[in-house]
């Protein structure tokens, strides 16, 4: 079964709308979702976590960034300009790729 991390640290706003993105694409698609909340900045500098809300599938990040890391608010690039969370319909796409063969 595919496995999903969330990565996030709670002061960043951005995670809960991603979270709920993959909550209801782990009911459809069928995979674990499993929550990481990053401590402080010396967990996220040891992670070298990419900021929050990371999503990992299989433990591979399908939106690399050449930003900074660190425990920071992430910015993801969309068609609409940098936001705070992956564009939806990449983020689909990506988890029916890791699922479909599972």
């Amino acid at each position: 079964m595919t496995k999903v991390t969330l990565l996030f640290f709670a002061g960043c706003p951005n995670w809960r709308a991603v979270d709920r993105q993959l909550r209801e694409l782990a009911d459809e698609l069928g995979f674990e979702l499993v929550h990481h909340e990053i401590a402080g900045p010396e967990e996220a500098e040891r992670e070298e976590f990419a900021g929050s809300p990371t999503v990992l599938i299989d433990d591979r990040d399908p939106f690399p960034s050449d930003g900074p890391s660190g425990w920071t608010c992430r910015r993801y690039a969309t068609d609409h300009g940098p936001q705070g969370a992956p564009p939806a319909d990449g983020l689909r796409a990506a988890l029916r790729r890791a699922t479909a063969g599972g």
